[in-house]
């Protein structure tokens, strides 16, 4: 049997050497067209536990505020994360603001139904797993408020 560890893993590389030498990946900051060609790489029997970034917030543009400055520490800080955004076919411009189409792809932000779809979009491109990473404004605090209306996400 497989080692019961996944690896952190983002190009396709890494994604196949997850999928013959454990029991699958863990991507992290990847939009849904990586968990679909994450699935094609590793085939069907590796675990595919995907991260997803949410802002849950009615107020669409704090939402998009909180969205853009995680988007845009990891487009301009993390080259990996930079690399693999160009796999899918960003480019320098996308990265420099970031730009909306990549700040719309990487995090799902708005009221619990919104992220939902995005969970759901992910399980129907091959994930098994999506992991939740609730972003706030106020990054002092807990997300608990958020975390308990996303509860029921999970199950």
């Amino acid at each position: 049997a497989p080692p019961r560890r996944v690896l952190a893993a983002l190009g396709p590389k890494m994604l196949a050497l997850a999928a013959e030498r454990t029991l699958g990946a863990h991507p992290y900051f990847v939009p849904v067209e990586h968990t679909h060609r994450a699935r094609e790489i590793m085939g069907p029997d590796a675990l595919l536990a995907v991260e997803q970034a949410v802002v849950l917030d009615y107020d669409l543009t704090r939402a998009r505020e909180v969205a853009a400055t995680h988007v845009g520490f990891y487009a301009q800080q993390a080259p990996h994360q930079a690399a693999s955004l160009r796999r899918l076919g960003f480019d320098d411009a996308d990265m420099s603001a970031p730009s909306r189409r990549m700040v719309d792809a990487i995090v799902a932000y708005g009221d619990a139904a919104t992220i939902a779809k995005r969970v759901n979009a992910h399980l129907d491109a091959g994930a098994d797993h999506v992991c939740l990473q609730v972003l706030t404004a106020d990054q002092d605090r807990p997300p608990m408020v958020e975390w308990r209306e996303l509860a029921h996400l999970t199950g």
